[in-house]
């Protein structure tokens, strides 16, 4: 996996531990093309092609549109992609592990560029928020799906 930058000005890690099995948390967060049904602050999301190493996708998120590309496809493991929008780079990063029929839920992402120095604190607090937002967002769709199935 493609390490995020330790010494970027604007960086985040969070982890949540999700009440449903990995496999629906992996298949829930991978689904590029459904966060929208589920992450209210992200939409037009648009997976180019399979979901693989070199894959590119384009969504926006807080207004923002974002080019992404996939670096990290390992199922039921780790999950990420680089994107670029408004001159800055981000690396964005997930980590799956099962345990006793919970799924540890690691995110964390480094942000750079011209804005991300200009406004480092600003970024810094509204990226803990979106990254918790979306890890709350994320279990409750998780499990909502796992009550729904039965398991």
């Amino acid at each position: 996996m493609q390490s995020i930058n330790n010494n970027a000005p604007v960086k985040c890690s969070k982890k949540i531990i999700i009440n449903a099995p990995i496999e629906t948390v992996w298949k829930t967060l991978t689904n590029i093309d459904n966060w929208e049904h589920w992450q209210k602050e992200i939409s037009n999301t648009e997976l180019n092609g399979e979901l693989k190493v070199g894959s590119t996708f384009q969504w926006k998120t807080g207004g923002a549109k974002i080019n992404s590309k996939l670096h990290t496809v390992k199922p039921l493991e780790q999950f990420g992609w680089t994107g670029n929008s408004f001159g800055m780079t981000a690396i964005h990063n997930w980590a799956i592990s099962e345990t006793n029929g919970q799924t540890n839920v690691l995110v964390e992402e480094s942000m750079e560029g011209f804005l991300a120095k200009l406004l480092t604190k600003t970024f810094n607090k509204n990226l803990e928020k979106g990254m918790q937002k979306w890890l709350e967002l994320l279990k409750e769709e998780c499990e909502k799906q796992t009550k729904k199935n039965g398991i």
